[in-house]
């Protein structure tokens, strides 16, 4: 009885994740306590955070919230950090989390309608160079003035609509009913290379519009959380802190383009393949009937969408409140005026992002164990005591390799506040003070395309409901974002080192 207990309990934990990495999450948890009580907290909270980047990297393996908070329950009960500073670290990001409860579920039911937009936009340019340099700029110019991860989201659930309907309709399905659509097992096998070949059709414009993000986030003021505070610190209004940030983040954009041109034309890490022709038919003739056969109510609550995303836009570009709220407000709007009043389907718009918001919280843990293991502060000390020439590039460099494995904003807010400190003790100029302000900037938003942990953007694809069904992993989104972390690292470091 006690053998069948214990197989059971082995089965039950992790559920199907596979038996090594079972045994190498309970290796992570003993290994913690062993190292912190032997060589001390900062190798612990070092080896934590390695620890966690591998939960992330084998998502496909199980989804990260489970032994990435089993790491931090144990890092909790081993005084690394407390709950009062995990606590403290989400009222301090509690806008993010805001907006993923509530804006994610304001673009579910906006879905029709971006699936009707896209399917245009599909369908309508034949050329795939062009098709990813839209996908690209769109989000940069979209992420200039609203939130990355709204713009992800978009993205996220168009290509999300476009996958269910191919699939539905090659496994013999009405693609308008709610049907399974991520198990390949009714699925006709002359209909496998078309879907695979689709999948990496959409994994090339998701990791686009991806970037597209990051190369518009670092433009503006509101580009990103990080962007706010800088120039709160430096006092920079909209208008200063683009002309401040442009002799860097203009080259960047335009580098940016021209690289996702050339991955498309090149063919080179995971780019180029184009819409396979059955799967073109097949949403051409799902856009055709979906029109022929559009009822009136239907055609209404396309226009309540459409006003509801005119609003959407005008609220967040003059940010008249919380992006999160604005979410809510949209959720209101579409669903008071589209005849939808049944909890049920409310619910349904919730159970995309909700996973993702309990793995930021978890993410943000780490966060407080970085912050009060004082895991970057050597780094910060190092580069502070620099001659005053190299300290503008090597604050970029630093800035985005902590950003790559930690939260921007956090390493944003360590990073400028011990330089402001510098500053106000008479240690710079203030010209200096304003390019390594720059260079802050820069380095936390440009370099941190290198992992999904780096960008909230990246984080949420990666964990979101298009990334299995595409085939996007860890290893696969670094892969792809190689090309770009190299443009957008070097240039931005030359751009931060020789022309402020």
């Amino acid at each position: 009885m006690s053998g069948s207990m214990a197989q059971a309990f082995a089965h039950n934990f992790l559920g199907q994740s596979p038996r090594w990495y079972k045994a190498t999450i309970v290796g992570f948890l003993i290994l913690n306590a062993v190292v912190l009580f032997t060589v001390g907290p900062v190798a612990a909270g070092w080896l934590l955070v390695i620890e966690f980047i591998f939960t992330l990297a084998m998502a496909l393996k199980c989804y990260p919230l489970m032994p990435g908070g089993l790491l931090l329950i144990e890092a909790l009960l081993l005084k690394m950090t407390t709950p009062q500073a995990l606590y403290d670290e989400l009222l301090h990001n509690f806008p993010v989390i805001l907006l993923l409860m509530f804006m994610v579920a304001g673009i579910y039911f906006m879905k029709d309608l971006l699936l009707f937009l896209f399917s245009r936009l599909l369908l309508g340019v034949r050329s795939k160079a062009i098709l990813a340099l839209m996908f690209c700029f769109l989000s940069a110019f979209l992420s200039a003035f609203l939130d990355a991860l709204t713009v992800t989201a978009v993205i996220i659930s168009a290509a999300v609509g476009f996958y269910s309907v191919y699939h539905r309709v090659a496994s013999g399905n009405d693609p308008r009913q709610d049907s399974e659509f991520s198990d390949d097992g009714h699925l006709p096998t002359l209909h496998h290379e078309d879907l695979n070949q689709f999948r990496a059709f959409l994994r090339s414009l998701l990791m686009h519009g991806a970037v597209g993000t990051a190369l518009g986030g670092v433009c503006t003021l509101v580009g990103e959380p990080q962007n706010l505070l800088i120039g709160h610190e430096m006092g920079w209004h909209f208008g200063e802190f683009f002309q401040k940030i442009a002799p860097v983040s203009l080259p960047v954009l335009a580098a940016g383009l021209v690289t996702c041109v050339l991955l498309e034309k090149l063919r080179w890490f995971g780019y180029g393949t184009l819409l396979p022709d059955n799967v073109r038919a097949v949403l051409a003739n799902y856009a055709a009937q979906d029109d022929a056969e559009r009822t009136p109510r239907q055609t209404a609550a396309l226009l309540v969408q459409g006003a509801a995303a005119l609003i959407l836009i005008g609220c967040l570009a003059f940010h008249l409140a919380e992006v999160g709220l604005i979410g809510l407000m949209v959720i209101v709007l579409i669903t008071a005026f589209s005849g939808i009043t049944d909890e049920h389907r409310l619910g349904s718009a919730f159970k995309d992002a909700m996973p993702f918001t309990a793995l930021l919280v978890v993410f943000f843990a780490v966060v407080a164990v970085i912050h009060d293991q004082q895991l970057f502060a050597p780094l910060i000390q190092w580069v502070l005591a620099l001659p005053v020439d190299q300290q503008p590039g090597m604050l970029f460099i630093a800035n985005g390799l902590l950003s790559a494995i930690s939260d921007n904003v956090f390493v944003a807010t360590i990073y400028i506040t011990e330089v402001k400190q510098a500053f106000l003790a008479g240690h710079m100029s203030r010209e200096h003070f304003e390019t390594l302000a720059i260079a802050i900037n820069t380095g936390t938003n440009l370099p941190s395309v290198a992992t999904p942990n780096g960008q909230a953007a990246f984080l949420f694809l990666l964990t979101s409901a298009i990334a299995p069904l595409v085939r996007l992993s860890y290893g696969r989104m670094v892969w792809m974002a190689l090309p770009y972390t190299v443009v957008m690292g070097l240039l931005g470091w030359y751009a931060v080192s020789y022309w402020l």
